[in-house]
């Protein structure tokens, strides 16, 4: 549904919310991994977008208090955080061709609601509601499970976008110092459907009716759960001709596609709840252990995926040198904030509670009557709504500088099996070609991936 109230973004405003109330040292502790500043921060780069799509490139800071001070000087609508480079980008200019490149940045995930418009019904475009967001909260439990499960990463961090989707940050350093194709290789393991004009494409994960790849059979097993109220009962997504018409495209036998159209066709005021109970019963009419039924039992799985599976926008994530709106930016929108989300209850996080900038001035102006104005104001956050938030930051960047912390006394050492995931020619655990690797603690079954290109994924397993 669409946002009808005001929303004040002016640059009063916004001037007022970064000198009380952005988190400057927590965003600071977060992307430096200590409390002394090292490399990961004065070597990164900050874009700012100002008034009129001014748009500023290869800015770099010491501290947390001269990234406050040009944020305040500047007053931009938003800013976005960049790689950490081999030199620091304000000294671009003075260094020669060929010397500046980006070395390290966090793995970053963008999920955008418009890439779910062909699978939801209540809203379209940027417009969004709780209805709809729970394609959002799928994709974090999946893509959380999933990417701590299958690469080992720890260091996750979500964070709502403001308006119609969320990010996540991946802070480990082995995530951090993935190559350009090394990001293509994982992100395309991790996507299932591309979205934009392939979006309605039929999916091709397995090859006819075998199980699927592990790590897709576990997320099915989570998406499976909500399959039913959302796509069925809430969304109400096979109700049209088009809509029942995208679901007759994924089944692959042609007399069951012919039976349930017809059917369909005759009797158009059936819900999608009862198309779905007439495809399972085509499906149980075929003999047990028979090629078509099991082709179809892998059709409903693979339906599934197609309705439910995150849809990632791949160019986030595939280079380094991408730029990424910094958390706790205001959306100049909605005027709600970029905040941290906690992956556990995500259930729970309704983004049209998120607290905006104006709200937050009202409660900064009503403590201010009740204490008086005096004084200077560095961290006010902590006396409003935005301090949950700014907590979750906190915890967060708290475990970066405890590991670092534990590398430096040379006490992080456990043992564990070493995964190591090729871009090619993986076989049985034997691997070549720019890999990349990851400790773990020991697990039941290994598997290894490869991953010729982005739309051709084959899989292996073996005990390595």
């Amino acid at each position: 549904m669409a946002n009808t109230t005001p929303v004040d973004t002016s640059p009063e405003v916004m001037l007022t919310f970064y000198r009380r109330l952005y988190p400057f040292k927590s965003i600071f502790n977060w992307l430096n991994h200590e409390h002394t500043p090292t490399r990961l921060f004065s070597n990164r780069e900050f874009a700012f977008t100002l008034p009129g799509d001014v748009y500023l490139r290869y800015n770099s800071f010491s501290t947390a208090e001269e990234l406050k001070k040009q944020v305040c000087h500047l007053n931009p609508t938003r800013f976005e955080v960049g790689p950490v480079y081999s030199v620091r980008p304000k000294d671009k200019k003075l260094t020669r061709p060929g010397a500046f490149t980006p070395l390290q940045r966090e793995l970053v995930f963008d999920i955008d609601m418009t890439d779910y418009d062909p699978v939801r019904t209540c809203c379209s475009g940027a417009d969004i509601c709780k209805r709809c967001w729970t394609f959002i909260s799928l994709a974090v439990k999946v893509l959380d499970v999933a990417i701590r499960e299958q690469f080992g990463y720890e260091d996750l961090l979500w964070v709502y976008s403001g308006r119609r989707g969320i990010h996540l940050w991946i802070s480990d350093k082995e995530a951090m110092d993935l190559t350009d194709d090394q990001r293509k290789s994982l992100v395309g393991w991790m996507t299932v459907n591309h979205g934009g004009k392939e979006s309605t494409k039929k999916l091709n994960v397995r090859f006819g009716s075998r199980s699927l790849p592990p790590p897709l059979q576990a997320a099915v097993e989570i998406l499976k759960e909500t399959f039913s109220d959302l796509i069925l009962s809430d969304q109400d997504l096979f109700a049209s001709e088009g809509g029942y018409e995208t679901l007759l495209e994924q089944i692959p036998d042609s007399q069951t596609v012919g039976d349930l159209r017809a059917k369909w066709s005759d009797d158009p005021g059936r819900s999608s709840e009862d198309k779905w109970q007439d495809f399972k019963k085509e499906v149980k009419g075929y003999e047990k252990g028979s090629s078509q039924r099991n082709n179809l039992l892998a059709a409903m799985e693979d339906i599934i995926l197609f309705y439910t599976y995150p849809r990632i926008d791949a160019e986030v994530s595939k280079h380094r040198n991408h730029l990424l709106k910094a958390p706790f930016c205001i959306h100049p929108k909605t005027g709600r904030v970029c905040v941290p989300v906690d992956p556990a209850h995500i259930d729970d996080f309704n983004p049209e509670s998120v607290p905006t900038v104006g709200q937050l001035l009202q409660e900064l102006d009503a403590v201010g009557r009740s204490e008086g104005e005096a004084g200077e104001h560095h961290s006010d956050w902590e006396k409003t709504s935005l301090k949950p938030y700014v907590d979750l930051l906190d915890k967060h960047a708290l475990r970066l500088m405890e590991r670092v912390r534990q590398e430096k006394r040379g006490k992080d050492e456990p043992l564990g099996t070493q995964i190591v995931f090729g871009t090619i020619g993986v076989t049985r655990g034997r691997t070549h070609a720019e890999a990349f690797s990851r400790k773990r603690p020991p697990q039941p079954q290994l598997y290894a991936l490869s991953i010729v290109d982005t739309r051709s994924i084959k899989y292996a397993s073996g005990a390595g």
